[in-house]
């Protein structure tokens, strides 16, 4: 994940599937959680209940997977290429529904047409897309969903007073996808969209986002900040972490908001 709007720099996505494992308490504590709507749509549009079958790809320190198990997944099988969150998932969550496999997607041996619903929750974009929607398509049943969902860092439609007071602080490498667009990833709804269909294996594709408001105090910028990709990734890292909290102190006097996008995509299989 990067923190923020994309720059002209690129992070290798082998260091992103590894980028979040130094801190998992503290990762998990400092990232927002997604809202209610996104799992009462899955409850509803893509039949989540109890009995469902699940597969979650890149499950992180499982902010979506505690969800996704409240909601009926069962049994859930959560695949995690960092040894060290997977560890956290297993230790914070006993659910006996619940299974964690230390795999990339890529590499993961998975039964075909096992699942009755996929979810990837603020990853997918790690991923080679046309490769890993192929492969999701063959591990659902025929009739199964496929939800992708992210939380977005900032929005164009509003402004942003703490981005625009960090934006030359901050511009440095970021994970920008083959093929991508000025956009991020997640909102790239025309790019998502077509390489669900050029899969030929997905049929009611649709698209919701809500927009809101994170507010944080001086403490919790900082300890959001250290967790983004962007940020981890560079040999500066303390000194920018420094700034941006002498900034959210005395520029913004502890309290800064910032501008959220939450953007969910919903497929199902043929």
């Amino acid at each position: 994940m990067t923190g923020d709007r994309l720059s002209e720099f690129c992070i290798d996505p082998r260091f992103g599937r590894v980028a979040f494992g130094d801190d998992p308490a503290g990762y998990h504590a400092t990232r927002p959680g997604y809202p209610d709507w996104v799992f009462e749509t899955l409850r509803v549009q893509c039949h989540l209940a109890p009995g469902t079958a699940t597969i979650e790809i890149g499950a992180g320190t499982g902010k979506a997977t505690r969800r996704l198990l409240d909601f009926g997944a069962d049994p859930l099988l959560a695949i995690e290429p960092d040894a060290r969150l997977a560890a956290f998932i297993r230790t914070s969550i006993q659910d006996t529904a619940l299974s964690v496999k230390v795999s990339t997607f890529e590499d993961a041996t998975l039964e075909r047409a096992s699942f009755d619903l996929g979810v990837c929750a603020t990853a997918f974009h790690w991923l080679d897309e046309d490769m890993a929607l192929t492969k999701v398509a063959d591990l659902l049943r025929p009739g199964g969903w496929w939800a992708m969902v992210w939380n977005v860092f900032g929005d164009d439609s509003r402004r942003d007073a703490f981005h625009d007071a960090t934006t030359v602080l901050l511009n440095g490498p970021s994970r920008r996808p083959a093929g991508l667009r000025d956009i991020p990833f997640s909102l790239d709804t025309e790019a998502r969209v077509a390489a669900m269909e050029r899969t030929g294996a997905f049929d009611d594709i649709a698209y919701q986002a809500s927009a809101w408001t994170l507010v944080l105090d001086a403490e919790q910028t900082l300890a959001l900040y250290a967790s983004f990709s962007n940020i981890t990734i560079r040999p500066d890292r303390e000194a920018i972490l420094a700034e941006l909290g002498r900034i959210a102190r005395d520029v913004f006097h502890g309290r800064v908001t910032r501008n959220m996008i939450t953007c969910l995509y919903t497929a199902r299989r043929r």
